[in-house]
């Protein structure tokens, strides 16, 4: 399994919601390339990134903040970015610039097509973010609850080429009350794709349960603010995850 550490960009800063609410963000480090830099430094093979002001923006806001990330990077540690990619112009610059993946959320939701025409365009280089409130899928920036469960939008994508569902369940994300493994490991073995669970990761129990549903289907685990707490020992959780 994957360790994602993440870097949720607010304003140019490295920051962490309380349950996806931009009022309730606490800066970690205001340098975002500083704080990759770190995660570089540490081994982890991956990094998420996501442009909060984009995701309620509905394009790019920290783009500047991004391309340092980017850069410091380098092609040794793949980044996976969401928020504010809602057109192929986006996704095309994204992935230009050197972004290995692309993160598509709302307009999985607003216009599935889109996605599956990216998906051709850009073999195993586009994720859907699945972002569900008890089960229905969030949108624009989670300020927004759907009609449409979890379930049934990870399904629209079976067949579309997509690299991977990235899982968060909004109640517990920046919670610390422990990651959702249950409905995770539940979503995972109804699919193909792979899934990568967000949201609640408290402590390397959280890390060892998903481990633990691994065959499942779930790729790997993205972590925030257990990470910047102290929580969470990055090269633990790294050795478990490689076991």
């Amino acid at each position: 399994m994957i360790l994602f550490p993440a870097i949720d960009l607010k304003d140019g800063a490295c920051v962490r919601l309380y349950k996806g609410e931009m009022e309730k963000a606490t800066v970690f480090n205001t340098s975002p390339a500083d704080q990759a830099g770190q995660f570089k430094a540490m081994g982890c093979p991956w990094l998420h990134v996501v442009d909060l002001n984009g995701a309620f923006a509905g394009k790019p806001v920290n783009a500047q903040a991004v391309e340092e990330i980017l850069a410091v990077m380098g092609p040794d540690v793949p980044v996976q970015l969401g928020g504010g990619i809602r057109d192929h112009a986006t996704i095309d610059l994204w992935l230009d610039k050197g972004v290995r993946r692309v993160i598509l959320g709302t307009i999985a939701v607003r216009d599935p097509a889109l996605v599956k025409e990216a998906c051709r365009r850009h073999p195993g280089r586009v994720v859907v973010g699945i972002d569900a409130r008890d089960g229905m899928v969030a949108v624009e920036g989670w300020a927004e609850t759907s009609e449409l469960s979890a379930l049934d939008l990870a399904l629209k994508f079976e067949d579309a080429g997509v690299a991977a569902i990235v899982y968060t369940d909004i109640d517990r994300d920046g919670a610390l009350t422990g990651c959702n493994v249950e409905a995770t490991a539940a979503l995972a073995d109804r699919i193909s794709t792979p899934v990568i669970a967000s949201g609640g990761v408290s402590s390397i129990d959280d890390i060892k349960a998903l481990k633990a549903v691994e065959s499942s289907g779930i790729e790997g685990v993205i972590s925030g603010r257990a990470i910047y707490d102290g929580r969470l020992d990055l090269a633990e959780a790294l050795a478990v995850l490689n076991g």
